[in-house]
């Protein structure tokens, strides 16, 4: 998906979402990739010193080399970047999420912290009357919603790995636990969970909308076509019987085009602050 809305972009914004998605790649492969098992809280502390060094303009390959030059072209703070390794310190210690407050952490450290760095490639439309901090808000929703809708799609992969990034105390009030996570099956119990939790992801994304409408021309119709791309997981997912279990919910090549003209209308249309300004 970030494929298909990274070729819409400008050359030069496209090479330097580039080099921050492989960057944030590389962080999460750490912990979930193949060596995953011989990661250690050390060599998130080395990787991290890394991140600092490549700020710095010291980078150690041509990988980070391409993030350093990103960086000198655009005004990107290091923060998320830190955020988001303290996001793989998370995962190498935490498997289970008590509460929402508790699985909204973890979805702003993996993911928030993306829209956070992107947004100054993006850049702000001239004519928008936005604040900086509601554009950043919205950046930060859509990571939200992207993650937490990962999350519903990967529920019978991620249980098969031992983990459950659901949260505990709503699983106990649908009268659900781990065990009935890890039997896989689905019951009226799991359908009317899975309605609150995809209800939840969807009200991210219409927060994430009213931000993009925010983002300079050239930036708009990537930024849609790669929401309203990932939102149709969710209606996959609908259409699977909410059988995340043994069904891995994808959205198909046609639908994928047929999103990028609808995204494409919708880059066209007025920042919505001007919109609101002129009513």
């Amino acid at each position: 998906m970030l494929m298909t809305g990274t070729m819409l972009m400008t050359e030069e914004r496209r090479r330097a979402i580039w080099a921050i998605y492989v960057w944030c790649r590389r962080t999460d492969e750490l912990v979930d990739g193949p060596n995953a098992n011989y990661i250690t809280p050390t060599a998130l502390d080395r990787w991290e010193k890394r991140l600092e060094d490549l700020f710095a303009g010291r980078p150690y390959d041509m990988l980070d080399a391409a993030l350093s030059d990103t960086i000198s072209r655009f005004p990107i703070d290091i923060q998320p970047f830190r955020d988001m390794i303290e996001g793989m310190r998370s995962d190498l210690r935490k498997a289970r999420y008590k509460n929402f407050d508790e699985l909204y952490m973890y979805c702003y450290y993996v993911a928030g912290t993306v829209g956070l760095m992107s947004v100054p490639v993006m850049g702000i439309a001239p004519e928008s009357k936005a604040t900086t901090e509601s554009v950043y808000s919205a950046a930060l929703a859509l990571g939200i919603a992207n993650q937490l809708t990962n999350i519903l799609r990967d529920v019978g992969e991620d249980a098969r790995r031992g983990r459950v990034y659901l949260p505990q105390d709503e699983l106990a009030q649908a009268g659900l636990s781990d065990e009935d996570i890890f039997y896989g099956v689905v019951t009226n119990r799991w359908r009317n969970f899975m309605k609150q939790q995809i209800k939840r992801a969807r009200m991210f994304f219409e927060e994430a909308e009213r931000g993009v409408t925010e983002l300079s021309q050239a930036s708009r119709w990537p930024v849609w076509a790669s929401l309203l791309l990932y939102r149709q997981i969710l209606d996959e997912i609908e259409a699977n019987d909410y059988n995340n279990f043994t069904r891995r919910a994808y959205v198909g090549k046609g639908k994928k085009l047929l999103a990028l003209p609808v995204a494409y209308g919708k880059s066209l249309l007025l920042p919505v602050s001007l919109r609101n300004s002129q009513t």
